[in-house]
């Protein structure tokens, strides 16, 4: 027998962590689950310490959001068919085009052949699969239906990697006009503004104020330029350390959430994004409280994830899941009436789903319109500022004129 440390998540959604003792790694997390547990990892004691110390060596590099959803998929589509599990890996090893992923492929096959199961031989990959990917994965095989967990894990990786792009190539365009707009002020102000200052200082006519300004504003930029960097670095550090404290960060995010306009569009993100992960897990047989505790790691927003914390706490007292997030005051009213009813049917975990696909497309819907805005917003301001700093320059020059005619 062996001393493995553990990660799980327990009946009541807390995260456990400690020693087991066992024979083996599948002994452990079988173990874990006999007594209510869902097991996030279980290694041997004696490679925690290399582990830790070798963890950023041994880390692979991560399937993309794409690849893992086609693989997932390709991979539920085979053992649907009857393909034995390392028939079905020895097929995939064919599809991927990067030689990396391909090596992946024959290591998994290889520990398969070897007596392990799938999620060991995934996470014996040093994070290349999500621990959430690995938690669902051994749910499945602890259940008997590996081929369909996997193919609703591929619909949860399809549809949260369908709402990222999105999201990436909705900002593209903005982003390169906000570079486009920042590069000319930029220019303007530190090149093309000096260039008059001599020419300004031999004029013996008034310099208006708005021509001071904008000197002004020139000088400081092509003279203080590392001051202004040294203090953005220097913001920037002090704020990340004010945010290694958890309640700053809690109440940050939550301001995060209440800001205007993108506020509300984080909201629904996330909101999607949790709705989703405690749907699919729900589906696959995770208790309430384990999968609320497995949801808390995927949300990105430390408010929300003391919210499911709280949320948890109630359940495990007796309370509906809707009053329970209710009482955060934070998620969309929509949100908890869409689960209320599904508790009331009895369809917790499809309700959920289709809350996920509701907030998708109010995600979707809430960046057309802020693009709608924000590009003509942009142009406006770059316009009329391209305008302020020229009017600054030329109404020196044609009081110069005037005086001279």
């Amino acid at each position: 027998m062996s001393q493995f440390r553990y990660r799980a998540i327990s009946a009541s959604g807390e995260v456990l962590q400690g020693q087991i003792e066992a024979a083996s790694v599948e002994d452990a997390i079988s173990r874990l689950q006999d007594q209510g547990h869902t097991p996030l990892e279980a290694l041997p004691t004696d490679a925690a310490g290399g582990s830790s110390l070798f963890a950023s060596l041994l880390r692979r590099t991560p399937f993309s959001g794409d690849q893992l959803a086609q693989f997932t998929h390709q991979l539920a589509t085979l053992l649907g068919a009857g393909q034995p599990l390392d028939r079905a890996l020895g097929i995939l090893m064919d599809l991927p085009e990067g030689e990396k992923e391909k090596k992946r492929i024959e290591r998994i096959r290889e520990r398969v052949r070897g007596g392990s199961t799938l999620s060991r031989a995934m996470d014996e990959e040093h994070d290349a699969f999500p621990r959430l990917y690995v938690s669902l994965v051994r749910a499945g095989e602890a259940g008997g239906a590996l081929d369909t967990t996997l193919r609703r894990l591929a619909d949860y990786l399809e549809r949260a990697q369908a709402l990222r792009s999105s999201v990436i190539n909705a900002l593209i365009y903005p982003a390169f006009l906000m570079i486009g707009v920042l590069g000319s002020l930029l220019l303007l102000l530190t090149y093309v503004v000096p260039q008059f200052v001599p020419v300004f200082n031999d004029m013996n006519v008034p310099v208006p104020l708005i021509t001071r300004v904008v000197l002004g504003m020139g000088t400081v930029l092509q003279d203080g330029w590392w001051l202004i960097v040294l203090l953005l670095v220097g913001g920037y550090m002090a704020l990340r350390l004010r945010l290694r404290d958890a309640d700053a960060l809690r109440a940050f995010d939550r301001w995060r959430l209440r800001v205007k306009v993108f506020g509300p569009l984080s909201l629904k993100i996330e909101t999607a994004r949790i709705a989703r992960t405690l749907g699919t897990l729900l589906k696959n047989g995770v208790p309430m409280l384990g999968a609320l505790g497995i949801t808390r790691q995927v949300t990105r927003n430390a408010a929300l994830e003391a919210a499911l914390q709280q949320a948890a706490g109630q359940v495990k007292s007796g309370a509906g899941l809707a009053s329970a997030l209710a009482e955060s005051g934070l998620f969309p009213r929509l949100a908890l009436q869409m689960v209320q009813v599904g508790e009331e049917a009895g369809a917790v975990d499809d309700m959920l789903l289709k809350v996920a696909d509701t907030f998708d497309i109010e995600a979707r819907r809430a960046i057309d319109r802020l693009l709608a805005a924000l590009v003509p917003t942009l142009t406006i301001v770059m316009t009329v500022l391209v305008a302020f700093i020229m009017a600054a320059i030329l109404m020196p020059l044609l009081n110069l004129t005037s005086n001279i005619g």
